[in-house]
């Protein structure tokens, strides 16, 4: 089963990472776009998301900052 690590959701798009299974699921979309992918850490997944074309620097920030938010939330628990 899937589970929601960051949801980010912005005029320009939406990026979603879901942890399962040990791996990571990146989600990414906007206007006339659509990307998935797999990765073996949230590392991996946010290096990725830097290369992507279609994704805005805004959205890339925003969505960096929240999973750098999230990470430290889990840390803390």
């Amino acid at each position: 089963m899937a589970r929601h690590f960051s949801d980010t959701r912005t005029a320009q798009g939406r990026v979603r990472l879901l942890l399962a299974s040990g791996r990571v699921h990146l989600v990414a979309e906007g206007p006339g776009w659509h990307h998935a992918s797999t990765h073996a850490t949230l590392e991996d997944a946010a290096t990725f998301l830097a290369l992507l074309p279609e994704l805005g620097q805004a959205l890339y920030e925003v969505a960096v900052n929240d999973l750098e938010r999230r990470a430290q939330l889990d840390g803390a628990a």
